[in-house]
């Protein structure tokens, strides 16, 4: 692994939280929360815009980008590992039925992270053999933001947590209410996209998150 990459990924593990972007609201309003987000600590953010066309999606993506690396924070960019390069992105997300692993490294090069959405163990355990720098587990809980997420579960997160490494980044449906079952089954960080970009106070909302992750835990 590259020292770059390397110092990505210690940055990922260290975050706590991982904003994803609510890709219902209009780019001016994302890059609010973002950057109230970010005032309020949050350092890794994922840009995700299934529908955008490409020059769009690659604007939105090098705007965010200058706004995360001035907060020292990481940008990922979901799907497009194009996108991720050519915009300045610390990295891309992929799928299990998006570009594939070895795929994706090899657009994006030793220097970024590649994660890898998984919702079974053994998912988990591939996308690690195969070099993945992290792994997307959910969904934790119903949620409204991806109505067609596998369910996985706390349950399958501890077993997953007992067969891999690499960080695991929980996701679906958590928020101040759950996050502390969620931390205790083993995640290393919480993805969140309503509890925070649907807030009313976007910062208010991630500081909360923020707080409840770096308390002590039994």
């Amino acid at each position: 692994m590259s020292e770059a990459r390397a110092a990505r990924l210690a940055r990922l593990r260290a975050a706590g939280l991982y904003l994803v972007t609510d890709e219902a609201q209009d780019p001016a309003t994302r890059q609010r929360v973002v950057g109230e987000a970010l005032e309020a600590g949050v350092r890794v953010v994922q840009l995700r815009h299934k529908r955008a066309m490409g020059r769009v999606f690659y604007d939105e993506a090098r705007a965010l980008a200058a706004l995360c690396h001035a907060q020292d924070a990481l940008l990922i960019v979901n799907d497009r590992a194009d996108i991720a390069v050519a915009a300045g992105a610390d990295g891309v997300h992929v799928g299990q039925d998006d570009l594939p692993l070895a795929a994706a490294r090899q657009v994006v090069g030793e220097d970024l992270l590649v994660g890898v959405s998984a919702s079974f163990v053994d998912e988990v355990v591939a996308a690690e053999r195969d070099g993945a720098d992290y792994v997307g587990f959910g969904a934790m809980f119903p949620t409204p933001t991806k109505a067609d997420a596998e369910y996985a579960g706390p349950a399958l997160l501890a077993e997953a947590r007992q067969r891999a490494r690499l960080p695991l980044v929980a996701i679906g449906g958590i928020s101040a209410r759950n996050a502390a079952e969620v931390l205790a089954a083993g995640a290393d960080l919480l993805a969140v996209v309503s509890a925070v970009c649907a807030a009313p106070r976007p910062g208010a909302a991630a500081r909360e998150l923020l707080e409840l992750i770096r308390a002590p835990h039994v």
